[in-house]
């Protein structure tokens, strides 16, 4: 119902139903469950959506430790987790700034995609870019023109594998 309801921008609605969705998972399963962290997560979803950064902040924290201990850190969820937490930290409008904390957790991102999926999979291609992001926004072309020129490849090799 919270989905549907944030769908319609049903904000005020879809808020506590979120909340309580994150309470009766830490009751029911334990605040160590993958459940519980997923439910942190779509909280901070919600209220990252909305420019409510400070407020998404604890919860995407939340859900990275706990994929970390009980998932590892190989887990899809877990790099989610990470990338999630370096969007806020680098978000376009985030007036704060935030670069240099969201560099390490987009890297741990691309290491880790490179690692489980390969340097071809559409993910490792995002992670790129989304690295890239950072560093224009910084300056740092130097360092963006590589990965980019990277994800350039695989991206259009991909293509062209497909089409024949």
């Amino acid at each position: 119902m919270a989905s549907l309801y944030e769908s319609q921008g049903r904000y005020a609605e879809a808020e506590p139903l979120y909340k309580e969705a994150k309470e009766i998972d830490a009751k029911v399963l334990g605040k160590e469950h993958p459940d519980y962290a997923t439910s942190c997560n779509n909280l901070a979803v919600f209220y990252y959506e909305q420019g409510r950064y400070a407020e998404a902040e604890p919860f995407f924290k939340e859900a990275l430790a706990i994929r970390a201990k009980v998932l590892g850190k190989e887990h899809p969820d877990y790099v989610t987790s990470c990338n999630n937490l370096a969007l806020l930290y680098n978000r376009q409008y985030n007036r704060q700034g935030r670069y240099a904390e969201a560099e390490p957790f987009f890297k741990e991102a691309l290491a880790i995609r490179a690692k489980v999926l390969g340097k071809e999979h559409p993910d490792y291609v995002i992670s790129c870019n989304n690295l890239v992001l950072l560093y224009n926004r910084q300056g740092r072309y130097a360092e963006a023109e590589p990965l980019l020129k990277e994800a350039k490849e695989i991206y259009f090799f991909g293509h062209k594998v497909r089409e024949k």
